[in-house]
């Protein structure tokens, strides 16, 4: 990376391995986006009450023209983020995709697009309330029980065909209101 890159480990030792890693996900961010003035990546270790093993969150904060982008996901109960490798993957992905939003919103590209979006489900914590959409881009998009159009959270299953509103979240793309599709793709009651 050619620009500042700033890597803190929270709660975990450092790591050469994962720092080398977070370096070569950086540098192919500018492939995406010129304008980055400076990065800096948190990658934190939370363990877990009843759980063998940690969870890990990544936060990328990069200063770019025109301001700032923030990627963060949580730790949660996902299991691909008891990897601090998939979560930094996963992290990088996210932030890619913001990446591209932000120099799409600066070159003044706008998406049109007929109807709200579709996805799939992708994730569903029922006992907790939330889940991931799989969107038709192939990018996860959050998503609160509270969301769900008709009381119908507790009807979704992965692989449930949905049409969203999507807004970007402090912590990355969110659905607003979620509708479960039906078999000849009109929104089920």
């Amino acid at each position: 990376m050619k620009l500042p890159l700033q890597i803190t480990f929270r709660d975990m030792p450092s790591s050469e391995s994962v720092a080398r890693e977070v370096r070569e996900k950086a540098e192919k961010l500018e492939e995406v986006y010129d304008g980055i003035l400076g990065c800096h990546v948190a990658i934190a270790s939370h363990s877990r009450r009843h759980h063998q093993g940690n969870v890990y969150r990544v936060r990328i904060d990069m200063a770019v023209h025109g301001g700032e982008v923030v990627f963060g996901r949580e730790a949660s109960e996902d299991h691909a983020h008891e990897d601090v490798y998939v979560a930094v993957r996963d992290a990088f992905d996210g932030a890619r995709r913001l990446l591209q939003e932000h120099a799409a919103k600066q070159r003044g590209d706008v998406k049109t697009r007929v109807g709200p979006p579709h996805g799939r489900v992708a994730r569903i914590f029922h006992e907790s309330g939330y889940g991931f959409l799989e969107s038709e881009e192939g990018y996860d998009v959050y998503f609160h029980k509270n969301s769900v159009l008709h009381n119908g959270f507790a009807r979704l299953e992965v692989g449930a065909e949905v049409r969203y509103e999507e807004e970007l979240g402090e912590k990355g793309p969110q659905a607003s209101t979620v509708a479960i599709v039906g078999k000849n793709g009109h929104k089920a009651a």
